[in-house]
């Protein structure tokens, strides 16, 4: 008798599976909502072909355009942030630093409008061809600078940087609406890996910024927020 073909194609729905099941149910993540979304959206269709394989695992994979390279938040950091947010159905969304768009796809089962923002037109290219395929009429993608935001859609009920600040990022808070949310992973001097901090900043009726930690998380630097290096003589 001869033996049935072993298949070397992974099984992306299984596995899609699999990362909320042992990587966010795990890490503390339980809203529901949430975790349908993370399960629902097909990630493997938002990463560099060459990832497609490992598209659920739990490393920082990362995506190019025009020479840029922006690296997606691990799917735990990701969903433990947006659990943070306390995201509502009506909600307006602007995502910085989107990279392929696959956490405006995310967002885009938990919000009603939801903007990926990127600073070059091959992410936003490829971004609205996903949604398009996926039928996310309430998500599209944009080219600018990250530090400006997107002016053209504020204010904002939420704001998700995708990756961690260092400085610059304050400027941002100007986008939200009273009562809105900006997260982000921050990292503050001599922080390395996990010792950065997931923060969640919320505008007060009074405009006052509040502020909240989340949990300690590890994030790849956006360089529109990176420190710049004090001078020394």
């Amino acid at each position: 008798m001869q033996a049935a073909a072993v298949s070397s194609t992974p099984d992306l729905e299984r596995l899609r599976r699999t990362m909320a099941d042992c990587q966010l149910r795990t890490f503390d993540i339980t809203n529901a909502a949430v975790i349908d979304a993370f399960e629902a959206v097909p990630r493997e269709k938002f990463v560099s072909p060459a990832d497609v394989a490992v598209a659920y695992s739990d490393a920082i994979l990362s995506a190019s355009a025009g020479g840029t390279e922006r690296a997606l938040l691990a799917p735990m950091v990701l969903a433990r942030l947006l659990q943070g947010a306390d995201i509502t159905a009506g909600d307006k969304v602007l995502d910085v630093a989107g990279g392929l768009g696959y956490s405006a796809a995310v967002l885009a089962r938990l919000a009603a409008d939801v903007t990926s923002l990127d600073v070059e037109a091959g992410f936003a290219v490829s971004a609205n061809g996903a949604f398009a395929a996926l039928g996310a009429t309430n998500a599209r993608a944009v080219t600018g600078p990250l530090e400006k935001g997107w002016a053209a859609k504020a204010p904002y009920d939420l704001i998700l940087v995708n990756g961690a600040v260092e400085e610059g990022y304050e400027p941002l808070f100007d986008q939200l609406a009273p009562g809105g949310r900006l997260i982000a992973v921050v990292r503050h001097p001599g922080q390395t890996g996990r010792a950065a901090k997931a923060m969640r900043f919320d505008r007060l009726p009074s405009g006052v910024i509040a502020r909240k930690w989340l949990f300690d998380a590890a994030a790849t630097t956006l360089k529109p927020f990176a420190r710049v290096p004090a001078f020394v003589f």
